[in-house]
């Protein structure tokens, strides 16, 4: 019968309960945002949670993570939109905090179809061109440059981008490092 030393079995145990390899670099991560994220209203430094948080893997589930939005762009004419999220902390179910960086490397961000935009941006284009090429050449062609343009100005007028309460987010950590005390 062999006998293990205190550390030995410290460290059989800890590696038994997968906590230490739970929160390794690169443990992938998913969960559900908690509220709606819109790029033409959030703010960098706006709080964001995501629950349900599991990595069966790693043997977490039902966690929680806390970030910050670190960067937004609205979109405009010829800018799409952006957005970033940093998650620094994660509570697990148990209570247990860690402090981590982690990405975000997958979730369902939606933009609207620009297609009823275009065409508008087409017609109104076409109508404007037919006005001006009377008025200054007198004659047609007008009409088709103007909806050409105003299909192009409309085409180019991008839109924002909305992270939906309940999407699901994936994170991947970089680090992890436990919270004593909590």
């Amino acid at each position: 019968m062999r006998v293990l030393s205190p550390l030995a079995a410290l460290v059989l145990a800890v590696f038994a309960s997968g906590v230490a390899l739970a929160l390794a670099p690169g443990t992938n991560l998913s969960g559900q945002i908690n509220q709606t994220i819109d790029t033409g209203h959030a703010y960098v430094g706006q709080m964001v949670t995501i629950s349900n948080v599991s990595a069966p893997g790693a043997g977490i589930y039902n966690a929680t993570m806390y970030g910050t939005v670190t960067k937004v762009v609205s979109a405009g004419q010829g800018r799409a939109a952006q957005l970033r999220i940093t998650l620094n902390r994660l509570r697990l179910s148990n209570g247990t905090t860690y402090s981590i960086v982690g990405v975000v490397t997958g979730w369902n961000a939606v933009t609207k179809n620009n297609t009823i935009k275009e065409v508008a941006g087409a017609l109104g284009g076409m109508i404007v061109g037919n006005i001006l090429g009377k008025v200054i050449f007198h004659g047609a062609g007008g009409g088709l440059v103007g909806a050409g343009g105003g299909y192009l100005a409309a085409k180019n007028n991008k839109s924002n981008m909305v992270v939906s309460q309940g999407s699901t987010v994936q994170v991947q950590l970089v680090s992890a490092r436990r919270q004593t005390g909590h």
